[in-house]
């Protein structure tokens, strides 16, 4: 029997590597979009207060139990930018291109290129849940100046994994998820929900 699930995102790359890992749990996951519900504002300086935000509204407007997450990249260099910023961090209107060449132009004065995407995830059961599952996942990397790979969206062609010498969007989804903040997160949620 499967769960129908609000992902509280119309990211399709989101979508794609969340339906991936919770379809063999029984999870049936549908965009906020589906249902009309619009994107929530992120007025907060925390991952979890973004995400929590997001689950709520989508949650709300649909009557049903709601998964959102808050993630981006995180820049030693550039003290954790961008951040909870990363899908803005070149303005409006969003654009992973424009993000992308931002953040090369900004690190190209450091030398230190380290950097790990983050990702929380929240789930609740209902609007006003008064215990919102949370988990996070960190993924260690290095910023590239020139894109590789076609796989994935954001800034995985200029992120590499020095370990398996691909960029993440060099690497096959299935591997991605094995290794991924979003997949470190999940498995940390579905345990808990467990």
């Amino acid at each position: 029997m499967t769960q129908r699930l609000i992902l509280a995102s119309n990211n399709a790359g989101k979508l794609k590597e969340f339906a991936q890992l919770l379809a063999p749990i029984g999870f049936e996951l549908h965009p906020q979009g589906e249902f009309g519900v619009p994107e929530a504002d992120e007025p907060f300086a925390t991952f979890v207060e973004n995400a929590l935000a997001k689950a709520r509204h989508a949650s709300r407007l649909t009557g049903l139990p709601a998964l959102a997450d808050d993630s981006g990249v995180c820049v030693n260099a550039l003290g954790g930018a961008p951040g909870v910023y990363s899908a803005r961090y070149a303005g409006e209107p969003k654009s992973d291109a424009r993000n992308s060449e931002k953040l090369v132009a900004d690190l190209a004065a450091h030398a230190d290129k380290s950097a790990y995407y983050y990702c929380v995830l929240v789930y609740v059961r209902h609007a006003d849940d008064p215990q919102p599952v949370i988990a996070d996942g960190q993924w260690h990397g290095e910023i590239i100046d020139t894109p590789r790979g076609t796989n994935g969206f954001g800034y995985d062609p200029h992120f590499l994994i020095p370990a398996l010498g691909k960029t993440t969007a060099e690497l096959e989804p299935g591997v991605k998820n094995a290794h991924s903040h979003r997949g470190q997160a999940l498995r940390a949620l579905v345990e808990k929900l467990a």
